[in-house]
């Protein structure tokens, strides 16, 4: 009898050891599962920038702000690889590709300077424009309304938006005759919007001049030039490679007491005397709905190009008084912001 009670003993520890490790390897099996659901739900976006990401932080934040509303959380289910040429354009394509082999799921461009190179560097995965001049004439997308391809996100092609900077350029100097246009000519969209410029332009009776700026150095050259043209006022056309000089650039129309009119608010910030524009961190807000739709399985063939729907006009106060400009009051009155 005690033999069969040890035996009975022994089977009945071995059955339970048998349970126990059936419970292991099943924990083992849904942990290993379970990681691998994790890993499938981590999503990766390139995010491709022509400027530096200093100049950029608004616009980010306000991308990571759209992101966190839809639900996105850093580090958990969503991962950003951040690209930024600082201004030196010959980088982007390097860094499209870079992205292009990391496999992320979709590429985010910060301006059309980045989106170029992304769209040379990949015709398969989704590119998200968080911010282009002209989409359709940069052969960015077939049409606003169906942009067909692998790109879409937003565009701030609007063509009163020329003419009004052109006119508070006029409200604020109201002698004005000559205006220096400063551009780079091969950025996308750029040729676009200096045909827009020049209409408006005509349509007050101010002649204009333009100067191509792909350096610093070509900056220094344009403020003379301006000089020498006896330019009353000048105006700056959006352009990834100037935006990187916005510091130099206020200098400069300081030392040669020239009022500007600027595409972007950073400029005005950086010490520029105003600007009128859309709310970029709007924008790149909104870019991250289509970054959602997208890793949701839509198509960007499918989703319609939208346009700016907040625009600003920043003034700077103590840049008026350094070179000299008094703001005509109704102008103060229609500013957004006023920086004094």
């Amino acid at each position: 009898m005690n033999a069969v009670s040890k035996n009975s003993r022994n089977l009945k520890s071995a059955i339970q050891n048998r349970k126990w490790a059936g419970i292991s390897v099943i924990a083992f099996v849904l942990a290993v599962v379970g990681a691998h659901a994790d890993a499938q739900q981590m999503r990766k976006v390139g995010f491709l920038g022509a400027a530096d990401a200093s100049a950029n932080a608004a616009r980010v934040e306000g991308f990571r702000q759209g992101l966190r509303d839809l639900g996105y959380i850093e580090g958990k289910n969503i991962f950003i690889e951040y690209r930024w040429a600082e201004g030196k354009s010959d980088r982007l394509p390097a860094l499209a590709a870079e992205l292009v082999r990391m496999k992320v799921d979709v590429v985010v461009t910060a301006g059309p300077a980045a989106t170029r190179p992304a769209k040379q560097a990949t015709k398969t995965i989704p590119i998200i424009m968080a911010q282009d001049n002209d989409p359709v004439a940069s052969g960015f997308v077939a049409s606003l309304a169906r942009p067909g391809g692998n790109i879409t996100g937003l565009s701030v092609l609007f063509p009163e938006m020329t003419g009004k900077r052109v006119e508070l350029v006029k409200d604020i100097v109201p002698k004005l005759s000559r205006m220096t246009v400063i551009g780079t000519l091969d950025q996308p969209g750029t040729a676009e919007t200096l045909k827009e410029t020049q209409v408006a332009a005509r349509s007050f009776g101010v002649e204009i001049q333009l100067a191509d700026v792909k350096n610093s150095k070509a900056l220094d050259a344009a403020f003379q030039t301006a000089r020498k043209f006896h330019a009353d006022a000048g105006l700056v056309l959006s352009s990834a490679v100037i935006f990187s000089y916005r510091t130099q650039i206020a200098r400069l129309a300081a030392d040669h007491r020239l009022p500007i009119m600027f595409p972007q608010s950073e400029y005005v910030e950086d010490g520029g005397l105003i600007s009128y524009a859309p709310n970029y961190p709007d924008l790149f807000r909104r870019a991250a709905t289509y970054v959602d739709k997208i890793l949701k399985g839509a198509k960007p063939a499918d989703l319609p190009v939208e346009q700016p729907t907040k625009f600003e006009l920043v003034i700077n106060l103590n840049t008026a008084k350094q070179i000299g400009l008094t703001i005509p009051p109704n102008v103060l009155a229609r500013a957004d912001r006023v920086i004094k």
